[in-house]
C-alpha cells in the first residue's frame, strides 16, 4: 500500500498554499476588526467574491469541475487536500477560494441536466458570476429526507411547485435552486422524488435562520412556481439518486474541513503552550495541558487517512457509503472536541472573539449537524453491522 501524496497533487497543493498567501492573506488582514467582532457586511461579502474571482483565475475555485465545462477534472483526493489546505490556514476568508464544500459554488450534479441549459446556468456559475443553493431540507423533513413534502405536478408544458424549504444556505443570494420535491407519492424515494432547477424568480425568499455559526440559512417558499418542464436533473423520479452519488465526495470535503480546522487549533495552541507561563513555566510543560494536546494529535493523524482513504475509495469508482458516515462522524465529532481542548489550553482569552478558536469552534459544532447529523451517521454505521 502506498500512503504517499501523488508528487502532482502535492505540487498543486503547494501552488494554492502560495496562492492563500498571496490573495487572501491580505484581505484576511485588512477585515480583522470586522471579522473578530462578528461583522459579516456587505464589504465581507464583495472581499469574499474578490478572493473567488482570484482563484477562478488561477483554476482552484471549480477544479472539482470536469475539463469540458472549464474545471480541471481534479480527482477527489485532489480537491480534498485543498479543503484541508484552506481550512489549516486559519483564515476565514480562505473558504472563498473554493467551491467545496460551499453549497453555493458549481457541483457535478449539474452535469446531469440538460445539455441545452449548460450557457444559462452552469457557465455562469463556472464564471463566478451566478450562484446557486441547494434545497432539499425542510421543517418535517431533515434528517429523514426522504419524507420531504414539497411537490411538483406536471402541467401542460410546466411544472408547478408547492412547499417550503428552509435552513438554506446562500438561499437570500442564489441566482437559482435544486429543489428537490417529490413528483410521485407513492414511489418517493425509490422513484417518485425529482431534482428541479428552479430560477430565482419562481420562488419567494422567507426569513433569515440566524445560527450559531457565522453562516445563516434562510427560507424558500414555492407557491405555485412555474418552470420549464425541461428543467430537470437526470431523470425525472430519480433526484433522491442524484444527490446521493455525490454524497460521498462531499463527505470527503466536509472531513477535510474538520480536519484542516483541528490541525490549525492544535498548531496555535501548542504554540500557545510553549510561550504563555504559569507558576513560574511554560502551561505545556504541565500534563493537565500537555497530555489534551497529545490526544488531539493521535485523533488529527487518525481523522487524515479516514478522509483521505475515503477520496480514494470515491476516486475509484466506488459508493463507499459506510466509509462516507464514519469520516462524517468521526472527523466532525473529533474535530469539535480537539477545537473544545485547544480553546480551554487559552483559558478565558479563548473566550474572546478575538482569540479566534472559538470561532472555529462554533463552525465545527454546526458541522456535526449539517450534511447528515452525528446520529444519523452512527445509525447507517450500526446498520453495517447487521444491528
Amino acid at each position: 500500500m502506498d500512503f504517499s501524496v501523488p508528487e502532482e497533487l502535492a505540487s498543486l497543493r503547494d501552488s494554492f498554499r502560495t496562492f492563500l498567501d498571496r490573495e487572501v492573506r491580505p484581505v484576511e488582514d485588512s477585515l480583522k476588526e470586522a471579522l473578530d467582532e462578528g461583522r459579516h457586511g456587505p464589504e465581507m461579502r464583495e472581499a469574499g467574491d474578490q478572493i473567488k474571482r482570484r482563484s477562478l483565475a488561477e483554476g482552484f475555485y471549480a477544479a472539482h469541475m470536469p475539463e469540458e465545462v472549464g474545471g480541471l477534472g481534479l480527482s477527489n483526493l485532489g480537491m480534498t487536500l485543498l479543503v484541508e489546505e484552506a481550512a489549516r490556514s486559519g483564515m476565514r476568508m480562505a473558504l472563498f477560494s473554493l467551491g467545496p464544500p460551499n453549497p453555493e459554488a458549481p457541483t457535478p450534479l449539474l452535469m446531469d441536466m440538460p445539455e441545452h441549459l449548460r450557457d444559462t446556468y452552469l457557465k455562469p456559475l463556472m464564471a463566478g458570476e451566478t450562484t446557486m443553493c441547494f434545497g432539499l431540507t425542510e421543517p418535517e423533513a431533515g434528517s429523514d429526507a426522504q419524507s420531504i413534502r414539497t411537490k411538483a405536478v406536471r402541467d401542460g408544458d410546466t411544472w408547478v411547485l408547492n412547499g417550503m424549504k428552509h435552513y438554506i444556505t446562500n438561499g437570500d443570494r442564489a441566482d437559482f435552486s435544486v429543489v428537490f420535491a417529490v413528483t410521485d407519492a407513492e414511489k418517493r424515494a425509490h422513484g417518485g422524488i425529482t431534482a428541479f432547477i428552479v430560477p430565482r424568480e419562481a420562488y419567494k425568499v422567507g426569513k433569515k435562520q440566524l445560527t450559531m455559526a457565522d453562516t445563516h440559512p434562510v427560507e424558500l417558499i414555492f407557491e405555485d412556481s412555474r418552470i420549464p418542464a425541461d428543467h430537470i436533473i437526470g431523470q425525472e423520479g430519480y433526484g433522491f439518486y442524484s444527490a446521493m452519488k455525490f454524497l460521498n465526495g462531499g463527505r470527503a470535503y466536509i472531513g477535510a474541513q474538520c480536519l484542516g480546522m483541528a490541525e490549525w487549533c492544535l498548531d496555535v495552541a501548542a504554540e500557545h503552550a510553549k510561550t504563555r507561563t504559569a507558576f513560574g513555566k511554560p502551561i505545556g510543560k504541565f500534563q493537565g495541558v500537555s497530555f489534551p494536546l497529545a490526544e488531539s494529535k493521535v485523533e488529527i493523524e487518525a481523522m487524515r487517512w479516514l478522509v483521505y482513504h475515503l477520496a480514494w475509495e470515491v476516486d475509484q469508482g466506488e459508493s463507499p457509503m459506510l466509509s462516507s458516515s464514519i469520516v462524517k462522524y468521526y472527523a466532525s465529532d473529533r474535530g469539535y472536541q480537539i477545537a473544545d481542548r485547544c480553546l480551554q489550553v487559552f483559558g478565558g482569552q479563548g473566550l474572546l472573539r478575538e482569540g479566534r478558536i472559538e470561532a472555529a469552534l462554533r463552525h465545527l459544532r454546526m458541522l456535526r449537524v449539517v450534511e447528515g447529523a452525528s446520529e444519523v451517521q452512527k445509525l447507517v454505521i450500526s446498520r453495517a453491522l447487521g444491528l
